[in-house]
């Protein structure tokens, strides 16, 4: 006897990367997708080549948080089965998109990066000038008021980059009542001066800012952008913000500077390699503020991140892909 029962279909296997707080099942609406999919989260971060394809063979989806696990072309040519591959943000320089797309892999997006990395720069910024981890450890310990904060009222923020992000930290240090100037390689003077902010030449931002912000893309232009010369021009009393990438600045230099005191502060939210290496330098290096790549991290933004996440794969299986970024 023939049955005339047809075999359910294989579920589809996702692949979900460095979900390090283990929040991609709680964020994501997976029950939309049914039983078309099996999806398996790694909490950890591979940093080896070769265990990373070894992890992802037999997944033909693949979702990336940013630029947490890179995928350039010697790694996509590996991964055979791989057909989707999710990163959130619309754009992700760790990916090679043309690359993806030659072997047959379609990279989809998602909205979601915005306000937050704004809202962290200035946590940064603050800080550096009021020392909240200095007293905040001496109270723990029995002390009690150890330093003297800087004013930011009358002091200048110095933005690289007025896109969107920096403009947003413009308006806070307007807010404040800084002088905010700016300057970045293809910056408009009209677009500073509609949101109140001053067009100067890089030298004379780092020469006369008691705190720069750096809010640019990364890109073969910008890495290495801000120099040791560059840092050499700063105040002894200014400090340095970057939510942005790590290489835009030159690490070493910045240690250099840190480390002779030739720099009131740095607050990094952004490194060269990430995650940090337990004997990176600059977990010990002195008057900094670091954050382990927070800038995005947020309800909200986790929130927009996976319910888009889960959106763009059912889209693909239903062969209609969205936000296809190649």
């Amino acid at each position: 006897m023939v049955s005339d029962r047809t075999a359910a279909p294989v579920p589809v296997k996702v692949a979900v990367l460095d979900d390090y707080q283990d929040v991609a099942r709680h964020y994501g609406p997976w029950e939309d997708l049914g039983d078309a999919v099996d999806v398996t989260v790694f909490t950890d971060h591979v940093v080896d080549e070769e265990s990373l394809v070894d992890r992802l063979g037999g997944f033909p989806v693949v979702v990336a948080m940013r630029e947490r696990t890179a995928f350039p072309r010697r790694i996509l040519q590996r991964l055979s089965d791989l057909r989707l591959l999710v990163t959130t943000g619309m754009g992700n320089a760790a990916i090679d998109l043309v690359a993806a797309r030659d072997h047959g892999v379609v990279v989809s997006g998602t909205g979601g990066l915005g306000p937050p990395t704004a809202e962290l720069t200035w946590a940064l910024i603050l800080g550096l000038a009021r020392h909240l981890v200095a007293e905040d450890h001496s109270i723990r310990v029995g002390g009690w008021q150890r330093s003297v904060g800087t004013d930011l009222a009358g002091a200048t923020l110095g933005v690289v980059g007025l896109g969107r992000l920096g403009s947003r930290v413009a308006d806070i240090g307007l807010a404040f009542g800084m002088d905010v100037i700016a300057w970045s390689q293809n910056l408009q003077s009209a677009t500073a001066q509609a949101r109140g902010v001053r067009v100067v030449s890089k030298d004379e931002l780092f020469r006369t800012a008691d705190v720069v912000t750096v809010h640019l893309q990364l890109s073969e232009r910008t890495r290495g952008l801000i120099t040791k010369d560059d840092l050499a021009l700063l105040k002894p009393t200014a400090s340095i913000v970057n939510t942005s990438r790590g290489p835009i600045i030159d690490e070493g230099a910045l240690r250099e500077a840190l480390s002779s005191g030739k720099l009131a502060g740095a607050g990094l939210d952004v490194f060269d390699v990430e995650p940090l290496p337990d004997d990176h330098p600059l977990r010990s290096a002195p008057r900094t503020l670091l954050t382990p790549h927070i800038g995005y991290v947020t309800e909200g933004t986790y929130q927009v991140f996976y319910r888009e996440i889960v959106e763009d794969i059912a889209a693909f299986l239903a062969d209609r892909p969205v936000r296809v970024l190649n």
